[in-house]
């Protein structure tokens, strides 16, 4: 059994956005999270972020997916009755993220239906985004969540 206060899949309806962030990055993590998993030169030093076509020190694409999944769960996904995820369909980090930028974004409900194969469970299609304080598009993504059902009868053909 789910509890009643969270958001099933019957609440996810095409067009519904959710709001992420803000949400301002540090040097520090950008540098704590490259030593630790991405120890790319740009990722590790202004000067050489600077030297780099990023310009400046700038997140590993990995940091800002990450970033990114914080968000979801700070805005919505800790009040879902989420079953996980089947994969990303879509990741693209458009614009670098620099030190000091401020993330924002939303998430958008693209598509929703039931699972036949799971009939307690249900699929709901996302689109998000993220931007800069610039307003400049930092990352954009496409990813289905599974989410459990109130509703676990036959599913409509």
């Amino acid at each position: 059994m789910t509890a009643p206060d969270k958001l099933h899949h019957e609440d996810f309806t095409e067009g519904r956005r959710f709001d992420l962030g803000p949400r301002t990055v540090t040097a520090e993590e950008i540098i704590a999270f490259a030593r630790e998993f991405d120890p790319q030169p740009m990722h590790l030093s202004e000067e050489a972020g600077k030297a780099s076509i990023l310009g400046g020190l700038s997140a590993s694409g990995w940091h800002t997916s990450s970033l990114f999944m914080r968000m979801m769960i700070d805005a919505y996904l800790l009040s879902t009755a989420s079953e996980g995820a089947p994969g990303i369909d879509v990741m693209q980090w458009r614009k670098p993220v620099l030190a000091g930028d401020t993330l924002s974004g939303h998430s958008t409900v693209h598509a929703v239906r039931p699972m036949r194969s799971r009939p307690h469970l249900g699929i709901a299609t996302f689109d998000h985004e993220l931007v800069n304080q610039r307003g400049e598009t930092v990352l954009s993504a496409r990813n289905s969540i599974m989410i459990r059902r109130r509703e676990t009868g036959e599913i409509p053909a």
